[in-house]
């Protein structure tokens, strides 16, 4: 990855600057990225890598990776996995910083004895229910429960109990003793432990009871020295209980939380939830189909890190949340590929050209650049010949107003060949075309006149004797909806999805070359968009091709 650019200032820059100038947490910087490892991560959490280890970087700090795995019931190695490999692809380095939560259990455990022992933790035996209904609501207080004014013998008696598993799950419950008729309903008396007779990922079964989020988040932060707890701001109403558990437990170092706004992308869920439905219930090809937001899913679709971190840097960092149109996405896909991608010519949709005054026995190799927006990229050879195969919708036979490709009597130029006027069509018996005869003009070789002729089109073609034949899949967004977070009275997200996000096009021809292509390469194909040979599909000489993004305008509304 190359060296980051100082972004333009945002309101966590600024605490950061007037942090280092105080002298404050002795002019460190120190971020943390702390996913969850129960599922695949996604697009918004690329904005959050990027802003964690982006400032770490660009403050000569450090970041560490921490998963925060307290829930066994919903985690697995291959989440822990996927998300080292995502990080490391999108360019960012932990060193030896790799953290889990459960590396402090046995810590976790003992502060939350230390709280007991305080008389600010007790043990609830109130039944789940009971619980929820004790915590009030938004607008009216809530209650305390029976087992709350416990002694601290007993309740220290309990919470050893419940880690020995002499309770079910649901019997009893840690809990902090706050304030039942606090304003901020994450301050009535959270539950800060509970049972959970799973086996987890990497302490097995050693361990029956799990310590809440709120809980283990705080103290993760304080342990390993973190300065700024970044997070988004769904979590702004629980930052006075991560003070409140610092505070009470006094920690050497007391983090501050700072919440920004999350990533809302428009005809895209990002809920982990709901992506976990979607691969669970079989509606998506799994968590790296080329449709989904996560980054396996981008990077299957060949999207590049880069795109993506100019992305986080476009859309910035904000404190009020707001709707992104995917558009600035597909705007720094393009922006980034347009440099590197190698071009190609590929027909989605053959439709047969026969150069009638061409030999029929000749073939020629003509040249073209790789890519005309890198000096570096050399040139290709394509070959062409007689019968050649156009895009079907290049050519009309009763063209309107305005259509400057191939129609009868109209010259068009082929790209890197020749200027072609078409002479005849040729319909099947249900009056279908099915071949368009035309004459070229030999003195155009290269695609131009030297006496300064000039032609309104210019369409891509591939010779019709050397073409390879490839699978590509066409990919449109997953929802059909722009707001997914505003569903209609009655409606899933589920009911918004595209059935048509999805189009697969089982033959299509293009430049021999295409043939070798490597899982993972990016091309444009001419006036089609830019595609990716995908890395899970394609074999030795049948590559399998995903379209990435369309080309800037729809070339089906261009004049030329």
């Amino acid at each position: 990855m190359s060296e980051t650019k100082s972004s333009p200032n945002h309101f966590i820059k600024n605490i950061i600057e007037q942090d280092l100038q105080d002298q404050k947490n002795d002019s460190r910087v120190h971020t943390r990225f702390p996913p969850e490892p129960n599922g695949y991560l996604h697009i918004g959490h690329a904005k959050s890598m990027c802003i964690n280890f982006g400032l770490a970087k660009e403050y000569q700090g450090l970041c560490n990776l921490r998963f925060d795995d307290t829930n066994p019931t919903k985690e697995e190695e291959e989440f822990v996995q996927s998300i080292q490999e995502d990080v490391r692809w999108l360019g960012y380095s932990w060193d030896d910083r790799l953290f889990f939560a459960s590396d402090y259990f046995e810590t976790l455990y003992d502060f939350a004895k230390k709280l007991i022992l305080a008389g600010k933790a007790y043990v609830d035996s109130s039944p789940p229910e009971e619980i929820r209904n004790m915590r009030g609501t938004l607008t009216a207080g809530g209650k305390e429960s029976p087992f709350r004014n416990r002694s601290t013998e007993e309740n220290l008696n309990l919470f050893a109990r419940m880690r020995a598993g002499e309770f079910q799950e649901g019997e009893a419950v840690l809990r902090a003793k706050i304030d039942m008729n606090s304003p901020n309903i994450n301050m009535r008396d959270p539950v800060i432990y509970r049972i959970l007779k799973a086996e987890h990922h990497r302490t097995g079964n050693q361990w029956c009871i799990y310590p809440m989020y709120d809980y283990t988040h705080c103290i993760s932060d304080a342990l390993e020295g973190i300065t700024h707890s970044l997070c988004t701001l769904e979590f702004e109403d629980h930052r006075p209980l991560y003070d409140w558990f610092l505070d009470q437990l006094q920690t050497e170092h007391h983090p501050q939380q700072i919440e920004f706004a999350r990533l809302n992308l428009s005809y895209t869920v990002l809920s982990k939830r709901k992506l976990t439905e979607l691969v669970q219930q079989k509606l998506v090809h799994g968590w790296n189909d080329p449709r989904m937001p996560t980054i396996a899913g981008l990077r299957r679709r060949g999207v590049t890190p880069q795109a993506i971190r100019l992305f986080c840097d476009m859309i910035g960092v904000a404190k009020a949340d707001n709707l992104v149109d995917i558009a600035m996405l597909e705007y720094a896909i393009r922006e980034d590929l347009n440099s590197r991608a190698q071009r190609r010519m590929a027909v989605l949709h053959p439709l047969k050209v026969t150069i009638t005054n061409y030999p029929e026995a000749q073939e020629e190799m003509l040249e073209a650049d790789n890519n005309p927006e890198d000096p570096n990229s050399g040139k290709r050879q394509i070959p062409f010949c007689r019968d050649l195969y156009i895009e079907r919708d290049d050519f009309m036979e009763t063209p309107p107003k305005n259509y400057f490709r191939l129609t009868p009597g109209q010259e068009v130029r082929f790209v890197h060949a020749y200027y072609i006027t078409c002479t005849e069509v040729i319909k099947d018996a249900s009056g279908n075309i099915s071949e368009v005869l035309c004459t070229y003009d030999p003195e155009t070789r290269g695609g131009w006149a030297d006496n300064g002729r000039k032609v309104k089109g210019t369409i891509h073609w591939v010779s019709a004797r050397h073409a390879g034949r490839v699978e590509v899949r066409l990919y449109d967004h997953l929802f059909t909806k722009e707001n997914m977070d505003n569903l209609e009275d009655g409606k899933s997200y589920k009911d918004y999805l595209n059935p048509a996000s999805e189009q697969i096009l089982p033959e299509v021809l293009v430049e021999p070359s295409l043939r070798d292509a490597q899982p993972g390469s990016n091309f444009q194909f001419l006036r089609n968009g830019y595609f990716c040979a995908d890395s899970r599909l394609s074999k030795p000489g049948h590559p399998v091709f995903n379209r990435t993004v369309g080309l800037k305008d729809s070339w089906s509304k261009k004049k030329g």
